[in-house]
C-alpha cells in the first residue's frame, strides 16, 4: 500500500535479514577510511488510509544506509519495516507486519559515463518505483495504480546486474541509459523474476524538461513485454511540477500524471503559506483480461487524487489527501493522511 499496490503483505524473518545486514555492515567496517564515513539516512511514518469507511492504520520504518569502500565502491542498503493494523468485518482489527530488503547492491563506477551495479536493486522502469516511493519523497501515502508494472517483483526489486550512465552530456542536453539483466529468485527476501530490461532518458535543463522510455522482457513462464514512458516538467524558476508515466503490460495498461506547486518561494520560507504544497494526481487503468499477477485492479478504473501537504520543518512533513475511486467494480471515497519524518545522520563519529 505504501509504496506500490500488492495484493498481501509478505512474511519474511526480520531476524535473518536484520542480521545479514549487520554482518556486512561489521564486515566492511575494517576496509573503510576515515574521511568515507557511512551514513544512515531514511524515514519514519504514521500512515492511515480509509477506504469506504474502513481504516488501516500503519507505522513504517525505513532506513537507507550509504557504505563508501573506496572513492568508486559503494555498498548501499534500504529496509522496509512495518505493521499494519486492518479492520475485519465483525471481529474488529487484526494485524500484520512486513520486514524485509528493498535494495542491497554494490556500485562501481567505471569511468565517467558508466556505473556497473551488482545485487539485489530497484528495477529501472519508469521514475516512480526508483525516484518518487520513498515516504519521505512521495507526494501521497500510497503509489500510482500502475507501478507494480515492469517492476519484475511484489517488492520492485531484482536480483542481477545493471550497467548504467550518462552516454552524453553538454550544458543543453544529457542522455542516460540503463541495461539491465536479472536471475529468477524465489527467496522471500530476494524474490526476483528472470528479465532483461532497458530504459534510455533524456533532459534539458535549459527548459526543464525530462522524459524517457522503458522496455524489458520476461524470460520465464509465458515470455511477455513491458513497456513505458515517463514525462517530467518542472520550468527553471518556477514552483510548479509536473510529472507523469505510462506503462503497458500483457493484459493491462494505464496512466497517471501529477500536478504540485509550493504556494511561496525560498524567500518566504517562515511564512505559513510557503508551508503549504497543494497536490494533484489522476490516474486510469484498462483491463484487457483477467490476470491476477501485475497488480492492477481487475476492471477499468479512474481516480483522482487531491492532496494538500505541510511542511512543519524541512524534516517533518504532515500528508493529507482525498481520492474518488471509479470502477465497475464499486465507486468508493479513500482518505489518506500520513506524519513523515526524515533522518539523516553519520553512522559514527569521523576522524
Amino acid at each position: 500500500m505504501i509504496f506500490r499496490h500488492t495484493p498481501s503483505w509478505p512474511h519474511v524473518s526480520r531476524f535473518r535479514i536484520l542480521g545479514f545486514a549487520a554482518t556486512l555492515l561489521f564486515g566492511a567496517v575494517y576496509s573503510i577510511r576515515a574521511q568515507d564515513t557511512p551514513l544512515l539516512s531514511g524515514g519514519a511514518g504514521f500512515l492511515t488510509q480509509t477506504t469506504a469507511g474502513n481504516t488501516t492504520y500503519i507505522p513504517t520504518v525505513a532506513p537507507v544506509l550509504e557504505f563508501p569502500i573506496t572513492d568508486r565502491l559503494l555498498i548501499e542498503s534500504k529496509a522496509n519495516l512495518l505493521e499494519s493494523a486492518f479492520p475485519r468485518p465483525g471481529r474488529g482489527y487484526d494485524t500484520s507486519h512486513y520486514v524485509a530488503l528493498a535494495y542491497l547492491q554494490g556500485d562501481f563506477q567505471a569511468n565517467s559515463h558508466a556505473t556497473l551495479t551488482g545485487g539485489y536493486f530497484y528495477t529501472p522502469f519508469n521514475t516512480f518505483n526508483e525516484r518518487l516511493s520513498p515516504i519521505w519523497i512521495n507526494s501521497f501515502t500510497d503509489g500510482p495504480l500502475i507501478s507494480s508494472i515492469g517492476v519484475g517483483s511484489s517488492s520492485g526489486s531484482i536480483l542481477g546486474g545493471m550497467i548504467r550512465g550518462n552516454a552524453f552530456h553538454n550544458a543543453s542536453a544529457s542522455i542516460t541509459y540503463d541495461l539491465y539483466f536479472s536471475a529468477n529468485s524465489a527467496k522471500e527476501q530476494f524474490s526476483s523474476t528472470r528479465l532483461a530490461g532497458t530504459r534510455v532518458g533524456f533532459y534539458f535543463p535549459r527548459t526543464g524538461l525530462e522524459g524517457g522510455v522503458s522496455f524489458n522482457r520476461v524470460l520465464q513462464g509465458t515470455h511477455s513485454s513491458n513497456t513505458g514512458a515517463h514525462l517530467w516538467w518542472t520550468p527553471p524558476g518556477s514552483r510548479l511540477r509536473f510529472r507523469s508515466e505510462y506503462a503497458h503490460a500483457v493484459h493491462s495498461q494505464g496512466y497517471w500524471f501529477e500536478l504540485g506547486s509550493q504556494l511561496a518561494g525560498p524567500a518566504d520560507s517562515a511564512r505559513f503559506i510557503a508551508r503549504v504544497e497543494p497536490v494533484f494526481r489522476f490516474q486510469q487503468t484498462f483491463r484487457s483480461k483477467p490476470d491476477a499477477t501485475d497488480g492492477l485492479p481487475g476492471a477499468n478504473t479512474q481516480r483522482a487524487d487531491f492532496g494538500l501537504n505541510y511542511r512543519l520543518r524541512n524534516e517533518l512533513r504532515i500528508n493529507t489527501s482525498y481520492s474518488r475511486r471509479f470502477s465497475t467494480t464499486g465507486n468508493a471515497n479513500i482518505w489518506q493522511s500520513g506524519l513523515v519524518y526524515r533522518f539523516l545522520f553519520p553512522a559514527w563519529r569521523s576522524k
